[in-house]
């Protein structure tokens, strides 16, 4: 994004005039509200939930790839109770730590 000095840079005098000022102090008053929606965003819970459920996902996969191994293979059987421990204890942190109350 250029600056409003950048854009006028070969024609400052053209600054002077009140409707140039004029969309000047809107254009300003536009990026402030920008600065403001991107600072509310990231602090939107629904994007701590679409995190923890890609996390959560990434976890069941991870499970789902060890009962294959285990079945192909004869590796250790995956241990799910440790596994969904785990997930349910991520899942209440992140809970916790974005303050999502679920009861």
């Amino acid at each position: 994004m250029k600056s409003i000095r950048e854009i006028f840079r070969n024609k400052e005098d053209l600054l002077d005039e009140p409707e140039v000022q004029k969309l000047v102090d809107y254009c300003e008053e536009l990026q402030d509200e920008v600065v403001e929606l991107k600072f509310q965003k990231t602090d939107n819970k629904e994007l701590a939930l679409i995190d923890m459920i890609k996390e959560v996902i990434k976890g069941c996969e991870a499970l789902e790839k060890e009962q294959m191994e285990h079945e192909r293979f004869g590796y250790d059987a995956p241990d799910y109770k440790s596994t969904v421990s785990d997930l349910k204890g991520y899942i209440y942190s992140r809970c916790k730590d974005e303050k999502i109350w679920i009861g």
